[in-house]
């Protein structure tokens, strides 16, 4: 593995854990020379693991839409910076250039990045890990969703398996080592999404 795509949040949260445990994810990241691709602001979250990322010596992408990016709300130290037109185009940049997925807790934006490309994989379309950092239990509830979907029959087992989830970053990451998508009936093709 050696990138992974993190959606999270642009605020920095409730709680100091979430800044806390970012900044662990972020040192993680470093220690097994993963590059980190996210969304390129600098503040809250994000800008927690971006900055322990480039302050431990690692590479960081910053994916960005232009009107975001004028609202001069991008990080200014990335190692690159990638200027896009539209969310759509962001996500699809951050999939290309992503060998994972981890969501950090975040808002309706984190979710909706983070269905997106889960859903992606549930149909074929990638064979990469996805997961969710579980800090301070926040994703707890969406767990219990997934299982409720599960348990409805709206969600295959061997698809809900797809959802890596911990609450700590080493553990995370080792989960996504060790990961085997998967074989799901495909449906689409990529230029089909």
């Amino acid at each position: 593995m050696k990138s992974i795509a993190v959606f999270c949040g642009s605020s920095a949260g409730a709680s100091n854990v979430y800044i806390e445990t970012a900044r662990k994810f972020g040192e993680e990241l470093v220690k097994r020379d993963i590059t980190l691709v996210y969304g390129g602001a600098s503040v809250g979250v994000m800008g927690a693991v971006a900055d322990t990322v480039l302050e431990e010596g690692g590479q960081v992408i910053g994916i960005m839409p232009s009107f975001l990016e004028q609202r001069e709300i991008s990080h200014k130290r990335l190692s690159e910076l990638i200027v896009v037109d539209s969310m759509h185009e962001r996500k699809a940049k951050m999939a290309e250039l992503a060998d994972g997925f981890v969501a950090l807790p975040g808002g309706p934006g984190t979710l909706e990045e983070f269905f997106e490309i889960f859903t992606w994989a549930q149909l074929g379309l990638h064979q990469k890990p996805c997961g969710l950092l579980n800090i301070n239990h926040y994703f707890d509830p969406l767990v219990e969703l997934f299982n409720h979907m599960t348990k409805e029959q709206f969600l295959h087992e061997k698809y809900r398996s797809m959802a890596l989830v911990d609450i700590e970053p080493n553990r995370l990451l080792d989960k996504f080592d060790s990961y085997e998508a998967p074989t799901v009936k495909t449906y689409l093709n990529e230029q089909q999404t």
